[in-house]
């Protein structure tokens, strides 16, 4: 919940023109503006380069539901992916896997990608747990899903206890949770679109530490917060692919 509207269109301005002159196009980049903010920044960024997400959406289609703001709605101004499930989302709005897995249902049934926030607390990480939690948050919220729809998900490991903190996961706890991630998506969906997943790390990710967390081979990008909100910041991060 950062920024004006002005104020977004230009960082998204600054962002768009960073990755349209890169020579290296492989690299996908999203970005998650609040919801104010997606009808005017759409129309200043390369939508081909750029994927235009959402940082959440309602748990129901449509109807007297004020205030929130439906799936269909995201689709229609143009967002190609929606993040659900973020721990904020979890703690704060108390966010449960029933509501999760209608929201990943409806993100799935406009043809947009959900991007599946999962991770610990640090009380659960410090009880050993960790792995337990993770594994509840992906079945109760995703096993529902068929193969097609989860080759349509991106997963994002967010270790609640290294977000807004200045801590960081370490590259081997950050490898460790994503080859535990892989390994739990395999065993229920096999090998091949467990191999094929997209799985980010999220978790006070900055230009100084994106490169080590990213060369780990099971972490494919990065779901980045505040480091985001400085073009310089997030195009380094960007960089160091």
């Amino acid at each position: 919940m950062n920024t004006a509207v002005s104020d977004g269109v230009k960082l998204a301005a600054e962002v768009n023109s960073f990755v349209t002159s890169r020579e290296e196009k492989s690299i996908g980049v999203a970005i998650a503006p609040p919801f104010t903010h997606l009808t005017e920044i759409a129309k200043n960024i390369d939508n081909d380069a750029i994927c235009l997400a959402a940082q959440n959406c309602a748990s129901e289609a449509a109807g007297a539901y004020t205030g929130e703001v439906s799936a269909q709605m995201l689709k229609s101004i143009g967002v190609k992916a929606v993040i659900l499930g973020h721990s904020e989302r979890r703690a704060y709005y108390r966010e449960d896997y029933a509501t999760l897995a209608k929201k990943a249902d409806l993100v799935l049934a406009e043809g947009m990608k959900p991007i599946f926030c999962i991770g610990e607390t640090l009380e659960e990480r410090e009880a050993g747990i960790q792995e337990e939690v993770v594994l509840k948050q992906l079945s109760e919220s995703l096993f529902h899903l068929e193969p097609a729809a989860i080759q349509n998900t991106i997963l994002a490991y967010e270790p609640v206890w290294a977000i807004g903190t200045g801590k960081t996961a370490s590259p081997e706890q950050a490898q460790e949770m994503h080859k535990f991630i892989r390994k739990v998506m395999a065993e229920k969906y096999g090998e091949e679109i467990a191999g094929n997943l997209t799985i980010l790390y999220g978790g006070s990710c900055k230009p100084s530490n994106a490169r080590e967390i990213f060369s780990q081979p099971d972490v494919d990008g990065g779901l980045i917060g505040g480091a985001s909100l400085k073009a310089e910041d997030f195009g380094a991060i960007i960089g160091s692919f």
